[in-house]
């Protein structure tokens, strides 16, 4: 009896100080597609109010989902990419990104093709992250028992597992389970970055395919007035004029030409979506291969912008669709505008490809939208000018200044291009581009932009400049005053208006100028940091590294503020900005504490000789962050963030850990009774 008490009592002691959430249940099966392919599927079932995150959630904001398909080779290969259910798109104004997640539920599925007809099991590592108050990161071993494949009829696994706290995906070798490790046990009202499901659009915001629209017809007028397409006009109208019989009939034939323009850049559209399907450009948008790729893209296209080379697409192409414009009638207008697009390929291809690529990684219809947009720029004067054929003689004449505007299409290509090179380096952090040196790569840009305006810098195709018009003299003004702006972001001012293009102020050098950083309000000249550690939020002196900042209050005999944080994690940045910031908070954190601050999704390697295998959840610890979150698991029982604790200067614990605390008043007596 004695010994049933004290099982009893561990039981108890258990569920009332384990704090381990896992809002989001696994149920996985196996449907065979034919003879020698499988479909995997992962359903995901999220609590009420929690939400995690699509594979396509872009760089910079929180964590997307990650599937890595183990012992491939020899065994099986992957058909196509892992598709998902829809999911919402919902701005985040602490990361200034747009986020995609799902609400409640959401499916996963992968087919794959087998190869050796030996396998019986396929295993899947999954790792994500799920957010409320405090974010999680979560990865689940998913193990799949292969089905015979000689069966004809479609076969799905779905034998179930009971619900067991003490089971793991990772000790899981059925087709099919669920994995419940508690329900979240903390219920502080807090707003939210999720939307409500009855209103939010699936995939891509009204919003967004609006802004696509207008920056593809914007994109649309650029091209129309480069020297491939704008000469092209006064031809081709006169063309309409004189071949047709009456008035009426011209018009008729110039609108079928547009609607043909139209209608060929939309087909490009949707041959880009049935390739590569609705989300996959999106998918890769998140890749730091692909932002390199399409970087170097960006410079290529730049660099004939400005000159150096022409692209063409072969002569035999534009031959082959002359032949078939002279036939005449509306097969003749429709040949006629495929004509267009491929003698206009050298100025309007690079602005294509980057829209493509812009609105393909939106997903969805955008590809669509863009094209669209697009071409009903390119067409509409076309069509007016066949209408109204007194207005040409209002156009300014073909010259020099065309080259002028193909040139200042290369010089916004070209800073376009780093920040897809910013990207890369942001999800790697690498600090090789941080604010200042993309803030000068743009300025230099921009000052030489500026400087082929008035005309002091000249490139190949140019014609002499002896005095610039009155229209170019605006713009190189306009393009003065915007590389001034940028100068004031190298000592750490804000720039708004393009918010969002430069690395953030915290992926920077000297945010604050260099040799100074901001303390309670003023620069003031930094002092010489401790070993291993680093200026945090508001230029907090925080250590990564446990030991050393242990080490460091001691000398220093101060308190020690462990604070389990996440570069992608929401709360944790809401609390640094809305709670760390007042200055009865900061203070306190200054004077009295020494932060540790470990991050739990820091992907960096451990050294070999520093890999294991968790005895507390059996996981292998591969990276920095699984480490922390082992030990965040093991010591405190939780795996949530922000979490917080105050240890004393020896670091033992001196109270109660608390986890999103937006109230300042709430929070500081917290600190302040672990101070006592």
């Amino acid at each position: 009896m004695k010994k049933l008490f004290s099982i009893l009592l561990m039981v108890v002691t258990f569920a009332v100080n384990a704090q381990m959430l896992n809002p989001v249940k696994w149920k996985t099966s196996v449907e065979k597609v034919s003879d020698t392919e499988v479909a995997l599927i992962f359903n995901a079932t999220i609590e009420k109010d929690w939400h995690m995150f699509s594979q396509h959630t872009p760089d910079g904001g929180s964590l997307p989902s990650v599937f890595e398909y183990k012992d491939q080779k020899g065994n099986y290969t992957l058909v196509g990419k892992t598709t998902e259910s829809p999911y919402k798109k919902v701005y985040n104004d602490i990361f200034e990104v747009d986020e995609y997640m799902f609400e409640d539920k959401a499916q996963f599925k992968q087919i794959i093709k087998i190869s050796n007809p030996n396998l019986k099991q396929v295993k899947v590592y999954v790792e994500y992250q799920v957010c409320k108050e405090a974010c999680i990161q979560q990865d689940e071993t998913f193990t799949f028992d292969i089905p015979a494949l000689n069966v004809a009829a479609t076969t799905t696994a779905v034998a179930e597992q009971p619900t067991d706290e003490n089971i793991t995906a990772a000790d899981t070798t059925t087709a099919s389970f669920e994995v419940d490790l508690g329900t979240p046990t903390d219920t502080t009202s807090v707003d939210q970055v999720t939307v409500d499901t009855t209103t939010a659009p699936e995939n891509v915001e009204d919003l967004s395919i609006v802004s696509i629209f207008f920056i593809s017809f914007l994109s649309g007028f650029a091209a129309l007035l480069t020297p491939c397409v704008f000469p092209m006009i006064p031809m081709t109208v006169s063309f309409f004029t004189k071949q047709s019989k009456t008035r009426s009939q011209g018009i008729r034939n110039a609108i079928f030409y547009g609607i043909s323009i139209i209608v060929i850049y939309v087909v490009l559209g949707l041959i880009v979506t049935a390739i590569f399907g609705a989300d996959a450009l999106n998918a890769l948008s998140t890749n730091v291969w692909f932002n390199v790729i399409f970087f170097v893209i960006l410079v290529f296209f730049a660099t004939s912008f400005l000159g150096a080379f022409e692209i063409m697409l072969p002569n035999s192409w534009a031959n082959k669709v002359d032949q078939q414009a002279d036939r005449g009638g509306f097969i003749g207008i429709l040949f006629m505008a495929l004509a267009l697009a491929i003698v206009s390929f050298s100025c309007t291809g690079p602005i294509v490809g980057t829209l493509l690529v812009q609105a393909a990684s939106k997903g969805g219809i955008a590809p669509l939208v863009g094209m669209f947009g697009f071409s009903l720029a390119l067409a509409l004067p076309f069509m007016l000018f066949a209408m109204f054929p007194g207005w040409l003689n209002t156009l300014p004449k073909s010259g020099g200044w065309l080259n002028s505007v193909k040139v200042s299409l290369g010089f916004l290509e070209l800073a376009l291009a780093f920040k897809f090179l910013s990207n890369a380096d942001l999800v790697l952090q690498l600090h090789w581009l941080t604010r200042e040196v993309f803030l000068i790569i743009w300025i230099v840009i921009f000052a030489a932009w500026a400087l082929y305006l008035f005309g002091k810098l000249t490139l190949p195709h140019d014609s002499p400049v002896t005095s610039i018009s009155v229209g170019r003299l605006y713009l190189a003004l306009l393009v003065s005053m915007f590389t001034l702006y940028l100068i004031p972001g190298l000592w750490g001012a804000p720039l708004q208006l393009i918010s969002g293009f430069p690395p953030p102020m915290s992926y920077s050098e000297s945010p604050y100028g260099v040799g100074y950083s901001k303390v309670s309000g003023i620069l003031e000249s930094k002092i010489p940091l401790p070993d291993g550690a680093k200026y945090g939020a508001h230029d907090l002196i925080t250590f990564t590294d446990y030991d050393k900042g242990v080490a460091y209050a001691t000398a220093q005999n101060k308190h020690i503020l462990l604070d389990f944080t996440g570069f992608a994690c929401v709360n944790c940045r809401r609390m640094e900005d809305k709670v760390w910031s007042q200055p009865e908070v900061l203070n306190l954190l200054r004077e009295k504490f020494v932060i540790i601050s470990l991050y739990v999704d820091d992907k960096k390697e451990l050294p070999e000789d520093q890999k294991y295998t968790s005895p507390t959840t059996g996981k292998e610890i591969k990276t920095i962050g699984n480490k922390w979150s082992d030990y965040q698991i093991t010591r405190y029982q939780a795996n949530a963030q922000p979490y917080y604790i105050v240890l004393d200067s020896e670091g033992k614990d001196q109270n109660k850990p608390v986890g999103y605390v937006p109230d300042v008043a709430e929070y500081k007596a917290w600190l302040e009774s672990g101070l006592k």
